[in-house]
């Protein structure tokens, strides 16, 4: 008898085709998802639990689902953990400019209230 091999758990991710500009820019109107933007756009990927979100674990989830959904990031599992990158080349060819004013436009808000 032998044993199937494991599930992979995936998520569902809008293809770059699908990607709506009136998605993004919801995704990106709060600003919790924008720390995530932010501290994704520093390279690489994150945990969830690495992007410090002073929201309740719950809201945390629905923020990565709201950015995930709208094509502004990407997750997959690496074990337990679901890692999360910005999907920064999608973006940019689709519409080009935007993240990095938005990410200034942060910057700016940031600097101004320190």
């Amino acid at each position: 008898m032998s044993s199937a091999p494991p599930q992979l758990r995936t998520l569902d991710h809008p293809d770059s085709a699908e990607i709506r500009l009136e998605d993004v820019l919801h995704a990106l109107s709060d600003p919790a998802r924008l720390q995530v933007v932010h501290y994704l756009a520093g390279g690489g990927e994150a945990s969830c639990s690495e992007i410090d979100l002073a929201v309740s674990k719950s809201t945390s989830t629905h923020h990565f689902r709201v950015l995930r959904e709208a094509g502004v990031i990407r997750q997959v599992y690496r074990g337990t953990a679901k890692m999360s990158c910005l999907r920064r080349e999608d973006l940019d060819t689709l519409f080009p400019g935007l993240l990095e004013a938005v990410l200034r436009a942060y910057e700016t808000r940031c600097a101004r209230r320190a």
